[in-house]
This record gives C-alpha cells, structure tokens and sequence, in this order.
C-alpha cells in the first residue's frame, strides 16, 4: 500500500531526530549488512533516510517506492541519489542486478508480500543478500494494556493469518495514520524459502534505556530484523 496520502506526515515524523524507532534501533540493522558491494536496492524507500544512511556507509544504492510525494522529498534531501517509481511485486530492474537488496520496514506494507520477495530474490544475483526488518509478528499482535512498566501484553485477536493493523498514532505534537499488514513470522520465513532465500541471521533488537517506552520494550520485541542469501 501507498503512503501517499499521509506522506508530509511521515516525512515530519521520520526527521524529527530521536523522534521515531529508526534511531535506535538503525545500528542493530546496518550490523547485519554484507559489506559494499557492487550495486544495491532499497525497496520501499519513503523519504530515503536508509538510502541516505547506505551512500554515507560507501554502497552503491539505487531506491524505489511507490509514492511520489515521499520521492519527491528523498530527492530534495538527497539530489545525487537514483530514485526510482516502482512497485515492490513487480521491481523495474532485470534479473541479477544488485548484490544487495534491503527492506527496511516496508515488507509488512506491500499488498503481496511473498510476491514482493519473489522479485527481491529475482533481482538478486547468485551469491546476493536480501536484508530486511520489519515490525515484530509477536508486537504487531497485541498491545500493552496501559504505559505502567509492568503493564501486560495482551493478545486478543489471532497471532495467526495476515490481518490489517495500525492507526493514529500521536506524540510530541505530531501526528500520522499508517495501515500496514500483519504477518506471523512463519508467513515471512515461507515467502523466503519459495524465494529460494537463505535465512542466514536473525535479530531481535532490544532497545537502549534511553528509548522511549524502554522499561516494556525490554520486554517484548518491537522489531524483527534478518538476511537472507540468494543460492
């Protein structure tokens, strides 16, 4: 799905520095990255903070998503970087054409997920990695009951099948809607392995004590993060 329509809204929330996830969490990500290779692709790149963050770290990274509104805002921030329109299940690039393929936090908002995977691993060439995080099934399931520390986490639904989630989320002054899918962590696993991708790492980043909500993200996983390599 698109976040055309809550575009400005992410981009004021992405840049406020602290403000969102990604700055506590970016080290633990950018640790499971091979290193810079030939070429690499970052799908599903919204306003182009990891694309930034990959040319700062010497990679070579092309970036597509699906909202022009974000690649406007990606260009302006970045002038020399490639930005590409594309959709993730059907990736405009030939077969073999990047080492490296990363998605970050964009696979649980692609419409076809598996599908999206499959074209990741058919863009990859033999030996590529495909990098990937993405909210954890496990927290995309329930919810703390109140902001007590101590507070439980609750699951009241299905942790199983693929079910909408989101909302309205508010904090210091800003705000934003997103809706994005949820999958079980056997979904993503299957999506590779048809893929022919390798699970090849796998972490579960527990937050520094200056994060936001720290005392019950130690607690429960906010992220899932992987890499996968191409056969």
């Amino acid at each position: 799905m698109s976040f055309e329509g809550s575009a400005a809204d992410w981009v004021a929330w992405t840049r406020t520095p602290g403000h969102d996830s990604y700055w506590y969490h970016r080290e633990a990500f950018f640790d499971l990255l091979p290193p810079p290779g030939r070429a690499a692709l970052e799908v599903g790149c919204g306003e182009g903070r990891v694309c930034r963050d990959l040319a700062a770290r010497a990679y070579d990274v092309t970036a597509l998503d699906l909202a022009p509104s974000l690649l406007a805002a990606a260009r302006e921030a970045d002038p020399a970087g490639r930005y590409v329109l594309g959709d993730a299940a059907r990736l405009p690039f030939a077969d073999a054409s990047f080492d490296l393929v990363v998605a970050y936090n964009s696979l649980m908002d692609v419409e076809d997920m598996p599908g999206a995977v499959a074209e990741m691993a058919r863009v990859l060439e033999p030996g590529g990695a495909l990098c990937a995080c993405v909210t954890h099934p496990l927290s995309d399931a329930g919810r703390f009951e109140s902001r007590e520390p101590d507070a439980s986490f609750v699951i009241t639904g299905s942790y199983f099948g693929r079910r909408h989630c989101g909302g309205t989320f508010e904090r210091n002054g800003l705000s934003l809607t997103l809706w994005s899918w949820c999958y079980p962590l056997e979904a993503y696993a299957d999506a590779l392995e048809d893929a022919g991708l390798l699970i090849e790492a796998m972490r579960e980043p527990a937050p520094t004590r200056d994060y936001r909500g720290y005392d019950q993200r130690s607690r429960v996983p906010n992220f899932l993060m992987l890499r996968a390599s191409k056969a």
